[in-house]
């Protein structure tokens, strides 16, 4: 496949979830791959000085409202309206993406988000109980416990500690970040839920 969208993923980030689903569907209608990039997002806002907005914008007058109402806009133009924010956000997210980095490797990461991202971000999954974790992955398919097992091997720990290193290498300072590539043309990155109309441009 000549086109593809990396996306640069956590669960434990809101616009991971709302940019996932019409990116999915962006990249299929245009005969692309959709690729998920696992990374630690707290490693990742280490490694750069970057925080969360509702942090690092909490002092900006009126920047977190306004942020607050285009996340509106783009929930109702794209009809994701079982979208709730989570109980235990922001909440670790370490074992869900080490499951993820598992996943990847073996060509499931876009299932995996599939099943976990409507529990985490719509029914409020209890992030803690890795039972309740389990529970989703089974009903989806997976063998929940190798991934379990695999999330507490040193090869992925070791993995997502290098690749979330790796995006921040290529530029990424947050999520979502995208790079795109078709044929003929160089990775290009995209920063933001609002650039989909770019990607698309891309892709065609």
């Amino acid at each position: 496949m000549t086109k593809r969208v990396e996306l640069v993923f956590d669960f434990v980030s809101p616009n991971a979830y709302l940019v996932f689903w019409p990116l999915r569907d962006l990249v299929a209608k245009a005969g692309a791959q959709l690729v998920l990039l696992p990374v630690f997002l707290a490693g990742m806002h280490k490694l750069t000085g970057n925080a969360p907005p509702m942090i690092r914008d909490a002092e900006v007058k009126g920047k977190n409202a306004y942020a607050m109402l285009e996340m509106e806009r783009f929930i109702a133009h794209h009809g994701l309206t079982n979208y709730r924010m989570h109980p235990q956000f922001p909440f670790n997210s370490i074992l869900l993406q080490r499951m993820l980095y598992a996943a990847c490797e073996e060509g499931r990461g876009v299932a995996l988000a599939e099943a976990l991202l409507p529990a985490i971000w719509e029914e409020g999954l209890d992030i803690s109980d890795p039972e309740a974790i389990g529970a989703v992955l089974i009903a989806a398919g997976f063998d929940a416990a190798a991934l379990l097992a695999a999330a507490q091997s040193d090869a992925v720990k070791q993995g997502l500690t290098e690749a979330t290193s790796a995006v921040v290498e290529r530029g990424a300072f947050g999520i979502p970040t995208m790079w795109g590539c078709r044929v003929g043309l160089r990775d290009e990155m995209f920063f933001g839920k609002e650039r989909l109309g770019q990607i698309a441009e891309m892709l065609a």
